[in-house]
């Protein structure tokens, strides 16, 4: 595997002009910058990405090089797909910024890095992560309620990690406060097998509108 060295204030402008595109369908992959605690996280990771690459797919992530982005990233082009990478200056202080992309784009926001990956991507699926994990598929959810996308959304339980927000979700709906129509359009998929089939139809995305 490549070495991967921090990326310094003064190299930002050559990152962010990516000396070739990306040509396949991307998947938004939403995961933690940390391994978390059962290999059973990482493993799943890189089975997954493996997969999304042997279908054909690229994927768009948050553009590190450490815990399970770095290791999608890594597999991914590994297998033979394109990888899209998009990070926020202010991270680059704590985020080691992936070098070895198709693409990596610097941006200046949170916001920013949301829109565009958005923006690039024909499908979005969370593996277990964080908050920032959390915050993107609800906030990818929010925007397919408010109709601002038609694009397959994924939970992926590995492990049974989103068993509790998918009981939240769930008891939003009994409460009458999300309705079941845009609850089911969050696919919870215990297996990739289900995110495979989700995908497998998907042509590169309409621009996406924020």
């Amino acid at each position: 595997m490549n070495s991967v060295l921090p990326v310094m204030k003064n190299e930002m402008l050559e990152l962010d002009q990516p000396s070739r595109k990306a040509t396949q369908c991307l998947i938004a992959l939403y995961c933690g910058s940390r391994f978390g605690n059962k290999p059973i996280y990482k493993d799943t990771a890189i089975d997954l990405a493996k997969g999304i690459a042997e279908h054909g797919f690229g994927i768009v992530y948050g553009g590190a090089s450490i815990g399970l982005m770095g290791q999608v990233a890594d597999t991914v082009t590994e297998h033979g797909g394109e990888v899209v990478g998009v990070i926020p200056e202010f991270m680059l202080d704590y985020e080691i910024a992936h070098k070895q992309l198709t693409e990596l784009h610097i941006v200046q926001s949170m916001h920013e890095r949301k829109a565009m990956m958005a923006e690039r991507a024909s499908a979005f699926v969370a593996l277990p992560g964080g908050f920032g994990t959390f915050e993107e598929i609800l906030e990818i959810a929010t925007w397919g309620q408010l109709n601002q996308h038609q694009k397959p959304m994924m939970l992926y339980n590995v492990n049974g990690f989103y068993d509790h927000l998918i009981a939240q979700l769930d008891h939003a709906v009994e409460e009458g406060f999300l309705p079941p129509q845009h609850r089911a359009k969050l696919i919870v998929c215990n297996n990739a097998n289900q995110i495979y089939n989700a995908i497998k139809n998907l042509e590169a995305p309409k621009k996406f509108i924020v």
